[in-house]
């Protein structure tokens, strides 16, 4: 039977892991976190870091500029907060409204307070195997190999997306690692056929239950980093059918969650993999919150 890979487990370590690196510290680390507007799926994340922060006894401050903010003033809320001394660690909540020059302000947030690890500064530290912040999830993807005692070095890894967010720097992570490493995308040709090869396959591009047991080798380590909200029934029905727990599920709440492989076919055929929810997922708060006491200790060193 398939292991299934608890990021629950695995965030509650990391967190518990961090409470006597703070206590070390001459004070407190802060974070500040940018919500522009009020899209309520950004507010649900923001809402989870503020309270992991409380949780941990870390400061955090969160401003909420309205929708209609222009670029420039963005710019100044984000020099203010690198000016701040008690503040460690930066986030600018995705994704801003239309009208904002996203990578502007991205590339304005001070390197050392960048705890997403966007900033030019520290994709160019990733891809050089520097320290500095990485971004959150695949840095939780690692953790939760490393913790489940699934050797990385010399397995063949095929990452599906190429985004800055996930994709590269996943893909950066595993070639560190010692993987040899293919990044597929939407031109890929043959994909199915590509991830076929796979011992270690991460989901990344955020499409239903796209990964079926035709990319899937039997034996793989199946990492599922999409969170899809299907608010379809028919939808639902078409990928669990119509008297599975989830459908029951979406007739109560009005949607449910699904990742980027079928998730039938991922316990089958796999020897382990990530449920969505309760895989990655909860791992991209706890890598936030080990960025922002790293940048503190940096800070305070």
């Amino acid at each position: 039977m398939a292991q299934i890979l608890d990021g629950k487990r695995v965030r509650d370590e990391i967190l518990e892991e961090l409470k006597p690196r703070i206590a070390q510290l001459t004070r407190k680390p802060g974070l500040a976190v940018v919500l522009v507007g009020n899209d309520p799926a950004s507010e649900v994340y923001v809402g989870s870091k503020t309270k992991t922060c409380a949780e941990l006894g870390m400061v955090s401050e969160k401003l909420t500029p309205p929708a209609t903010i222009s670029t420039e003033e963005l710019l100044q809320i984000v020099a203010d907060l690198n000016a701040k001394p008690e503040i460690d660690g930066i986030l600018v909540q995705m994704p801003l409204p239309r009208h904002i020059d996203t990578q502007r302000v991205l590339d304005a947030i001070a390197p050392e307070k960048d705890v997403d690890g966007f900033h030019p500064t520290n994709v160019g530290n990733l891809s050089i195997g520097r320290p500095g912040p990485k971004p959150c999830t695949p840095s939780g993807v690692m953790e939760l190999l490393k913790r489940h005692q699934i050797s990385v070095a010399g397995k063949h890894a095929v990452v599906v997306g190429r985004s800055d967010i996930v994709g590269k720097p996943m893909a950066m992570l595993l070639l560190h690692a010692h993987a040899t490493v293919t990044i597929c995308h939407s031109r890929t040709a043959d994909l199915a056929a590509e991830c076929r090869r796979a011992d270690i396959l991460v989901g990344a591009i955020g499409r239903p239950a796209m990964l079926t047991r035709q990319h899937m080798k039997p034996g793989a380590v199946l990492i599922d980093v999409g969170i899809n909200r299907l608010d379809n029934r028919d939808e639902v029905v078409k990928i669990f059918g119509e008297t599975s727990e989830k459908t029951s599920a979406f007739d109560k709440r009005g949607s449910v969650l699904v990742g980027d492989m079928h998730p039938y076919d991922a316990a089958e055929l796999s020897s382990s993999w990530t449920p969505v929810p309760g895989g990655v997922g909860p791992l991209t708060i706890a890598m936030l919150m080990v960025n922002t006491v790293e940048a503190a200790e940096r800070r305070q060193a």
